[in-house]
Order: structure tokens, then sequence, then C-alpha cells
């Protein structure tokens, strides 16, 4: 043992931590937990389209990113503790309760409600870790890492309070600025004078729980934006609104299709074999990535809503910007998950989110209707997909000799 190590000592609760045998399933209690979210993911594309503007946009995206923050932080604090225990039970009972509290607060956050949502939210990011770090005692690199991370969240937390009480701009610089030391915070490993900082390699990740607990948030989205498409349905059944739902539903399953069909079961073993690089790579996949690949999805879910409603109108900035743009996003953010895993250049993802980009201009100009601009979106996803079973297929081709291949070149 080097003088820079903690000595060694024995948990002190023991039954409370996951065993580390492969990649654990995830837990009813876990699934429970995720619940909330559905509810979350619905508030925020509300949002979104009742706000359907640079400062709605602007405000969604610090919502999701707080929530963000509530979740993923949870999902790292179950990855090392047994959600089916009574204490971690009762604490993750505690955080979906203020999760639901939270969500309601969202469409009023930026007005009446804004206290409301920090206070709720400054309770469950500090209330579970002070439990994480007394169900850790005991566990050298566990503790250290609660430790170190503790006075960086009751610092962010006091910003989130003051923004609260802070009203229109102000609050959105206080809680941005929540989200950046937040960021940088966790980049640089959370350090303290005299005590240095927290290194990912002594975090003693499962990475592959935390990719299939990631998948399982993406796979709530994608349910989310099904579920507003077809309440918008169900307000007005005709042919052609019928049609719209259809043009939707497929642009759903087609975003599901790129992070599902391969991805997500080859991003659990890359992540789970990674070693030591395991809680790097956590860290920037899920913390930083997902984050966006879910923005894609609400910004989609609130194009959809859009689409059902006005199908024939001609597109706008807005409508445009919502129906080319959350494709874009989610394929974007795919790509950099791709690229941190696999160091590889994702070229069909970059190539249909630029393309899609490129198409928002035209189609405001052309005035062309939104359900078309909507077919533009599916067609340029659906190529992703057909571009991805062509590398398949030549890669299944190849000689064994070239070298092993990733599964998702």
């Amino acid at each position: 043992m080097t003088p820079s190590e903690p000595p060694a000592a024995a948990p002190a609760r023991p039954w409370l931590l996951r065993p580390r045998q492969g990649v654990q399933p995830t837990t009813s209690t876990e699934l429970f937990f995720d619940l909330v979210f559905i509810f979350t993911i619905t508030q925020l594309s509300h949002y979104l389209i009742e706000h359907p503007h640079w400062r709605g946009a602007g405000r969604t995206a610090l919502l999701l990113a707080l929530v963000w923050f509530v979740w993923v932080y949870t999902t790292w604090v179950t990855n090392w503790l047994q959600p089916d225990q009574g204490p971690v039970r009762a604490m993750l009972i505690g955080v979906t309760l203020g999760s639901l509290w939270l969500s309601a607060a969202i469409p009023q956050a930026f007005s009446r409600t804004g206290l409301l949502f920090a206070v709720v939210y400054v309770s469950v990011q500090v209330g579970r870790t002070i439990f994480g770090l007394w169900a850790v005692r005991g566990n050298p690199w566990l503790v250290d890492g609660f430790q170190k991370s503790l006075p960086w969240i009751a610092g962010t937390s006091v910003l989130v309070v003051l923004g609260g009480l802070a009203e229109g701009a102000a609050r959105e610089a206080l809680w941005a600025a929540v989200i950046v030391i937040e960021v940088v915070g966790l980049s640089i490993g959370y350090p303290l004078p005299g005590r240095g900082r927290s290194r990912p390699e002594r975090w003693m990740v499962e990475g592959g729980h935390l990719a299939e607990r990631c998948a399982a948030f993406v796979l709530i989205a994608l349910g989310e934006s099904i579920l507003v498409t077809g309440s918008t349905l169900t307000s007005h059944v005709d042919l052609v609104t019928s049609g719209a739902f259809l043009l939707a539903f497929a642009g759903s399953v087609a975003l599901w299709w790129v992070y599902f069909a391969r991805s997500a079961s080859a991003a659990t073993e890359v992540i789970a074999g990674a070693g030591e690089r395991t809680g790097a790579l956590s860290r920037v996949a899920f913390n930083y990535l997902h984050p966006v690949i879910v923005a894609g999805v609400i910004v989609t879910s609130a194009a959809d809503e859009r689409l059902l409603r006005e199908p024939g109108v001609p597109t706008t900035t807005i409508a445009a910007l919502l129906t080319l743009g959350g494709p874009a996003l989610f394929l974007a953010g795919h790509a950099a998950y791709k690229a941190l895993l696999w160091r590889i250049l994702p070229t069909s993802r970059i190539v249909a989110a630029m393309v899609l980009l490129a198409l928002i201009p035209v189609c405001v100009a052309l005035e062309v209707p939104v359900a078309a601009c909507a077919t533009m979106a599916l067609a340029v996803t659906v190529a992703v997909i057909v571009a991805d079973r062509l590398r398949v297929r030549a890669a299944a081709a190849t000689p064994q000799s070239w070298g092993p291949r990733s599964p998702l070149r």
C-alpha cells in the first residue's frame, strides 16, 4: 500500500453494498423510482410546447439538467448500494417522492414555484449524499468520494436556493451557474484544499449496470413521446390526424432503433469490461452525453405534438427547429456516445445531424408542410439505420484475420 492510499478497512454495513459479480440486474425498487420520470419528461415536453421560443428552450434545458442530476446521482448511489435493502429502499422512496414534487413544480419553476423547486432539489441532493456517506462508512474508496462531493453539492445547493428566491434572468443565471459548477466539479474530481480530488479509477463503478439504467431512461423518454402523441390523437381522430400519428410513431421507432438495435447491449459490454477506465467513461457517457440524447427525444416529442395538431400548416422556423432539430440533437448525442466508447468516428450520425440542420432553412424558405418536414427527418434517421446495417454486413464479410471489429462499426 502506497502512502497516498487509505488504510484497508471493513465496511461498517456490508449488507448495504451491491455485490461485484458481473452486471447486476435492475431491481423493482429502481424501476419504481424510474416511474416518476415518465411524469417528469411529460412536464418538460409540455413546458417546451407551451414556450416555443429561445428562452423557453433554454429554460427547458436548465430544468432537464437539474432533474438529470437528481436521477443520475441517485443511479450512481444505487450502483454502489443494494436497492432492496431496507434503509436504501427507504432512501429511494424518499427520493422518488421528492422527484415527484420536483416534477410537479416544473410548469411554474421560473415563476411562483421556483422556491419550491429549489428547496426540494436541495433536500434530495444533500439528503441522498449524506445517506450515502452513512451507508458506505468503512469503505475507504466510497467514503472518499462522498466526503469530497458533499461540500460541492452543498455549495451549489446555496445557489439553487438563491435562484429560487431571485426572479427572471437572475434565476436563470444562478441555476445555469449550478450546472456549470456541477459539471466542472465532477470533471476534476471534486477537489478540496488539503484533501486532493476523487479519482475516477477508484470509484468502484459497475459500468454495465449504469449503461442499462441510462438505456432504461432513454426508453422512458421515448415512451413519453408516444404518450404525448397518443393523447393528442384522442382529442381529434380523423384520417389526416391518424396519418400524422403514424408518421410521429415511425419517428419514435426510428430513434429507438438507432439507440437500441445494437448500441445499448454492446455499450453495456464495453463499459463493463473497461477496467480502470470505467469511472471516467461512465462520468462522460452518462452524466454528460445521455442528457443530450434525452433532450433530443423531448424536442422531438414537442415536434410530434405540433405535427398532429397542424400537419398541413407551412413550416415555421420554430416548427423546423423542433421537427429537424430534435432528431439532430439525438443523433449528435449518440454519435458522441459511440465515439467515446469505441473510439471511432460515427460518420453516418454526424452526416445525418448536419443534413437535418441544413434542411431547417430549406423547409422554412420553401414553406413545406410540417408533415413533409417530419417525413424528411424520418428519412434521414432511417438512412442512419440502413447505413448501420450495411456496415454490419460488410464487417461480417471481412475475414477475421483483419482483426477485431466493433459491433457498431
